[in-house]
C-alpha cells in the first residue's frame, strides 16, 4: 500500500517538475516578447471578462433577486468590456499598465505605513525595503506612460512565472528525492 502511494506521489511530482520547466520556459518567451506577452493577458482578461459577465446574467435572470435589473447591468457592463478589450487589444494594454502603476503605488504607501507601524521590530527594514521599491516601480510606469505599455505586463508576467516555474521546480525535485528514500 504504501509503495502504492509513494509511486504515485512520485509521478506526481515528475509532472510537476515538467509543468515548473515549462512554466520557466513561457517566462523567458514573454520577457523576449514582452509586447505580445502583454497582448496575450490582455486577450485572456477579455475573455475572462466576457464570461464573468455571461454569469452575472444568469445569476440575475436564472434567481429572484431583489435587485435583478442592476444585476443584468453589471453582467452586461462586464461583457461589453470584454468585448472592448477584445476588440482594442493596444488600449487595453495601456489600460493594465496604468493600473498596475496604480496599484503599486498604493501597495507601497500601504507597506511604507506598515513598516513604520512594526519599528522597531525585527525584518521591519525589509518591509521599508518593499514599500520604497515598490512605490518606485509604480512612480516609474506613470512617468514613462504610455511608452512602458509595450513592455510592463509581459515583463511581470514573465518574471512571476520564471519564479513560480523555479519554486514549483525545486519543490518537485525535493519531493522526488524524499520518494527515493521511501521507495
Amino acid at each position: 500500500m504504501a509503495t502504492g502511494i509513494v509511486g504515485g506521489v512520485r509521478r506526481a511530482s515528475g509532472w510537476s517538475i515538467a509543468l515548473g520547466i515549462l512554466m520557466i520556459v513561457a517566462g523567458m518567451i514573454a520577457i523576449f516578447a514582452p509586447l505580445e506577452a502583454g497582448l496575450v493577458v490582455v486577450i485572456v482578461v477579455g475573455w475572462m471578462a466576457i464570461f464573468n459577465g455571461g454569469a452575472q446574467l444568469f445569476y440575475a435572470f436564472g434567481h429572484e433577486a431583489k435587485h435583478r435589473w442592476l444585476e443584468g447591468l453589471l453582467g452586461l457592463i462586464y461583457i461589453i468590456a470584454g468585448i472592448y478589450l477584445l476588440m482594442h487589444p493596444v488600449g487595453g494594454l495601456l489600460a493594465l499598465t496604468l493600473l498596475i502603476g496604480s496599484f503599486l503605488v498604493v501597495y507601497g504607501v500601504f507597506a511604507l505605513i506598515l513598516a513604520f507601524q512594526m519599528r522597531p521590530a525585527a525584518g521591519w527594514g525589509w518591509v521599508l525595503f518593499d514599500a520604497i521599491v515598490t512605490i518606485l516601480l509604480g512612480v516609474l510606469i506613470y512617468v514613462h506612460w504610455p511608452g512602458t505599455s509595450d513592455f510592463v505586463i509581459g515583463t511581470l508576467i514573465g518574471i512571476s512565472f520564471i519564479i513560480s516555474g523555479v519554486s514549483r521546480l525545486m519543490l518537485s525535485l525535493a519531493v522526488r528525492r524524499l520518494t527515493a528514500k521511501a521507495a
